[in-house]
């Protein structure tokens, strides 16, 4: 595995290129960065999670959140794309069935399927844990017709991952994660997509119409809520997190090389300010992250549950801390940037697009959703556990 895992760093740097070169065409076009994620693709690298005995690299979520940091650095919107997949593939690692996982992993693994994720649905927005369109049986069969106002990369997707409540006479939340392939579905493209940033995401909403066989649902069914918080909510929060930390990161040192340029001696002491809190805001987003990480793969590597109270705390905490922090330092980078060389799209530094794209940080899965929840849990933990739980 240590192979596969070196060859795979090895691939994620030698296609920055790639991802650097297509960023700016992507966000003046909002499409999809095809060549990006074909480049991706071909080098194997949306196997990343798929284990080794099915063709796949065999790394962590630890592994992720590197390799996210450096797509983050040249395209956001690939780097958030890519960290999604990797995002339903460990879903479907960790919980699907051997028949799904034995069909569906290698042809990852060798790059022939992209998953996109479909939980969003009108009226409850992108709450995870709940659902209003319904499973129905059809003899062998579980129908699907599910509309989702967003669906990342959805036009381009060969697979997705939907949420869909269990029966049509179930608790809205028995909600059950279903497998299906492009070709079991008839999909419809509703709306446009032409935001203000992550413009490459294609995120227009869909509606999803066909069937699957039972074999095709991942976790238990009615059970997805175990799927979310062991699986789809930590790998999303460290692999967003680590997405827009790598912007963030890049921002602060191509700022600082245009600062060095202009000479030492011209720095003011309000220049000076705002890179010292740029970059302490970047720096508390990349220590929180790794404190965070090290806790999920901690308790993997131990069997143990992430349902822990400290434990969602500390990944709902890094999601907002990093949304909110890592704009806050491109913002901050603007003003020293200043309009020429910060605010103008032509920019030889990306400022602007990158502030546009982190602006919608807080927005992917909105924040004060996670601050209400965290509030509530913060009254039931009386020690107040810090992050990896346990060690402080």
């Amino acid at each position: 595995m240590e192979e596969e895992l070196a060859s795979a760093y090895d691939a994620a740097r030698a296609v920055l290129p790639v991802l650097e070169d297509q960023a700016a065409d992507t966000d003046r076009s909002a499409e999809f960065p095809v060549k990006a994620v074909d480049a991706l693709r071909a080098a194997g690298l949306m196997g990343l999670l798929v284990p080794v005995e099915h063709g796949g690299s065999g790394g962590d979520l630890g592994d992720l959140v590197a390799i996210a940091g450096l797509f983050g650095s040249r395209c956001v919107s690939t780097a958030l794309i890519w960290a999604m997949h990797c995002q339903q593939v460990d879903c479907v690692v960790r919980f699907g069935g051997e028949r799904l996982r034995a069909g569906l992993l290698p042809r990852i693994a060798a790059g022939e399927v992209y998953l996109a994720s479909v939980t969003t649905e009108a009226g409850k927005g992108g709450h995870l844990l709940s659902g209003d369109a319904a499973l129905v049986g059809d003899g062998d069969q579980l129908r699907i017709d599910r509309q989702a106002p967003i669906v990342t990369g959805g036009g381009h997707a060969e697979g997705f991952l939907v949420t869909m409540r269990e029966s049509p006479d179930a608790d809205d939340h028995r909600v059950t994660l279903c497998y299906a392939e492009r070709d079991q579905l008839t999909l419809e493209t509703t709306g446009e997509w032409d935001p203000l940033g992550m413009r490459g995401t294609a995120s227009a909403g869909m509606r999803l119409r066909g069937a699957v066989p039972p074999h095709q649902v991942v976790g238990e069914p009615g059970g997805f809520r175990a799927v979310a918080v062991e699986s789809m909510i930590p790998a999303g929060h460290l692999g967003w997190s680590a997405v827009w930390l790598g912007a963030a990161r890049r921002v602060l040192s191509d700022v600082l090389g245009m600062v060095r340029a202009r000479g030492a001696e011209k720095v003011s002491d309000l220049t000076a300010d705002r890179l010292a809190r740029a970059r302490i805001d970047v720096e508390l987003v990349a220590s929180y992250l790794a404190s965070v990480r090290d806790e999920v793969l901690a308790h993997r590597r131990a069997g143990t549950s992430l349902a822990g109270m400290p434990t969602q705390i500390h990944l709902n905490n890094l999601k907002v801390a990093a949304s909110e922090l890592t704009f806050r330092a491109v913002d901050g980078l603007m003003q020293v940037a200043g309009l020429a060389k910060g605010y103008l799209r032509d920019s030889p530094i990306p400022v602007e697009r990158v502030f546009r794209d982190l602006r919608s940080a807080a927005l992917n899965y909105g924040n004060d959703r996670l601050t209400t929840m965290t509030g509530a849990l913060a009254l039931l933990d009386r020690d107040v556990t810090f992050a990896p739980a346990g060690l402080l």
